[in-house]
């Protein structure tokens, strides 16, 4: 990979792993559109890292209050909290998308990183964000999450797996079908994100580093300064996005999806763009 192609596919990262618009399917479509290769699933992984230790120093009062409760909780019944059942939501929930990645790890890093599809998923799932809305109570508060809560968002993770789907998306919408607020589904989308994030990233720093897992090889520092540039972007985002969600819809952003996924068909069909 170039540096000009590093610093441009971590600031497109960094803006959007949060928003529920598919980071890694803008990541794959600028790819492909200036330089006609797939930049592959092993460095959006990685550079993925940087947007997760945003989370981590955004949330760290929150991180490390459930981790000292669920450690306390562990070992002494009296300290199981809400903020020690909040830590075994988190690694329950994360467990659905961590087996499926290792299932499907070929196909996720080639069938489904055809732009067709990209395309066509992030059509159909702006869909899903507005009966989200339309359908989703949007009463509960965060001290009503519950084991089921964190299994149904656990499981609607795995969509991220598919670019064009978006894990912000995925999550944040089951949680407004479960009848969670906006904040409470998107705090819980964030911590949610960290473990199988971080996992994600680390595992796939040899494959990105080497380029062996298909897609381009990146050295050592130019993915460095991938993981800084979407550290910042990605912790600007976080205040962004936790702002907007206060009072505006998540079927806004149905409105940038879908002339994306539609314009992004048109330069297929016309070959502007090739699938692969």
């Amino acid at each position: 990979m170039s540096w000009i192609q590093v610093i441009v596919l971590s600031i497109v990262q960094g803006l959007t792993e949060f928003l529920p618009v598919s980071s890694s399917g803008h990541l794959r479509i600028v790819s492909e559109l200036f330089w006609g290769v797939d930049a592959g699933a092993s460095f959006t992984a990685v550079v993925q890292l940087g947007t997760e230790i945003a989370v981590l120093v955004y949330f760290a009062k929150d991180i490390w209050r459930i981790l000292i409760a669920w450690f306390r909780g562990l070992f002494k019944p009296e300290h199981r909290n809400f903020d020690y059942r909040m830590g075994w939501m988190v690694i329950v929930g994360t467990i659905p998308v961590v087996v499926a990645g290792l299932l499907f790890q070929d196909l996720i890093r080639d069938v489904l990183r055809n732009l067709w599809i990209t395309a066509a998923v992030l059509v159909l799932f702006s869909f899903v964000f507005i009966a989200a809305e339309k359908w989703g109570r949007k009463e509960r508060d965060f001290e009503e999450l519950t084991m089921k809560d964190a299994i149904i968002m656990g499981f609607a993770q795995c969509l991220a797996l598919i670019p064009g789907v978006s894990r912000s998306g995925g999550t944040i919408s089951a949680g407004l079908f479960t009848g969670l607020n906006r904040e409470v589904a998107t705090r819980f989308s964030f911590l949610l994100a960290i473990p199988a994030v971080l996992g994600a990233g680390l595992y796939s720093l040899p494959s990105a580093l080497s380029g062996e897992a298909g897609g381009q090889m990146a050295s050592a520092p130019m993915l460095a300064v991938g993981v800084v540039i979407t550290f910042v972007l990605g912790y600007a985002s976080i205040a962004w996005l936790l702002r907007f969600v206060a009072h505006h819809s998540f079927a806004w952003f149905a409105a940038w999806r879908i002339p994306v996924g539609l314009l992004v068909m048109l330069l297929l069909a016309t070959g502007v763009l090739q699938p692969y």
